[in-house]
C-alpha cells in the first residue's frame, strides 16, 4: 500500500483536535503527569472519571525516571510497595522495609494503567492561569509549552473541569498561580504557600500523604506539590509516598463526585 503524506497529517490533527475537544471538559484536570498525578489519574479513570492529564516537558514522568541522582532505581517502603503490587511492578526486597524498583519500568507502567484506564495525557502543554466563575475555580487555562518557553504573546484556551489536581511537584505552579492573581487563601496555616522543608525522607514520606487533601475549593495537591503548599519536608528518591499520595488524591475527588450524583 502506497502511503500519502497528507493522509498522515490529517490523521494526527483530526485524531488529536478530536481527543483535545473531548475532554474541553472533564470530571478532573490534573496539572503534572508526574508519578503522584499519574497515580492518582489511574484510580480516577479506572472509576469512569473523566479525567485529563497536562504536562508541560515532553516527557511524563517527572523525577521519577532518574531515580536517585540519574540511577535511575528507586526505593518505595512496605506501604507504597502495595501500589507496586497492585500495578504490577517488578520490585525486589534490599532489607527489611525497604524495596527497589527500575525506574523506567515504574513509570511507564504507571503511564501505561492510566491511559489504558481511561485517562488522556496531553504533553507539552502549560498550564497558565485557572478558570475563575465568581470566586470557584473551575477550569484551567493552557498554552503550548513552545509558546511560553518563546515568551510569544499568543492567547490561551480554556477547559473546564469539576476539580483541579496540582501535581507539578517542588515548585507547586498551580497552586502559586491561584495565590498569585485570588490573594493567599488557601486552606493552610497561612492562606499562603508555607514552603517546603529540608531533606527528611522518613517524615517527608508520612508527610505528603498526610498532605495530599484540598488546598483551596475544588483544587487537591498531591506529590511534592503537596508537601511544598503544606509545609513539610522532601524525602528524595523515595517514592512510596508519591504514588500513596496519588491515590489518596483520588479517593477524596471519587467521595466529591458521588456527593453529586
Amino acid at each position: 500500500m502506497k502511503l500519502d503524506d497528507v493522509v498522515i497529517t490529517r490523521a494526527i490533527v483530526e485524531s488529536f483536535y478530536k481527543k483535545l475537544l473531548e475532554y474541553s471538559d472533564v470530571d478532573v484536570a490534573i496539572a503534572g503527569a508526574g508519578p503522584a498525578g499519574l497515580c492518582a489519574a489511574y484510580y480516577l479513570a479506572r472509576e469512569k472519571v473523566r479525567v485529563a492529564v497536562f504536562e508541560r516537558k515532553l516527557s511524563i514522568g517527572g523525577g521519577m525516571w532518574g531515580g536517585g541522582m540519574m540511577f535511575n532505581e528507586l526505593v518505595v517502603g512496605e506501604e507504597g510497595k502495595g501500589i507496586l503490587d497492585e500495578i504490577e511492578v517488578n520490585y525486589k526486597i534490599y532489607q527489611k522495609g525497604y524495596y527497589t524498583a527500575d525506574a523506567v519500568e515504574c513509570i511507564s507502567t504507571l503511564c501505561s494503567k492510566a491511559t489504558k484506564a481511561g485517562a488522556k495525557v496531553f504533553n507539552l502543554i502549560s498550564v497558565e492561569d485557572v478558570m475563575l466563575v465568581g470566586e470557584e475555580v473551575c477550569g484551567l487555562v493552557l498554552n503550548w509549552s513552545a509558546v511560553q518557553m518563546a515568551n510569544l504573546h499568543v492567547d490561551p484556551l480554556t477547559i473546564r473541569a469539576k476539580y483541579l489536581v496540582e501535581a507539578t511537584g517542588h515548585p507547586a505552579e498551580l497552586v502559586k498561580i491561584i495565590v498569585k492573581k485570588i490573594g493567599p487563601r488557601l486552606l493552610t496555616s497561612t492562606g499562603d504557600i508555607v514552603g517546603e522543608k529540608p531533606m527528611w525522607a522518613d517524615m517527608g514520606e508520612k508527610e505528603v500523604v498526610e498532605n495530599s487533601k484540598e488546598a483551596y475549593p475544588n483544587v487537591y495537591v498531591a506529590g511534592m506539590a503537596a508537601n511544598a503548599v503544606f509545609g513539610a519536608h522532601r524525602m528524595g528518591p523515595i517514592f512510596g509516598g508519591m504514588l500513596l499520595s496519588g491515590k489518596k488524591v483520588s479517593n477524596e475527588v471519587l467521595k466529591k463526585l458521588k456527593t453529586q450524583k
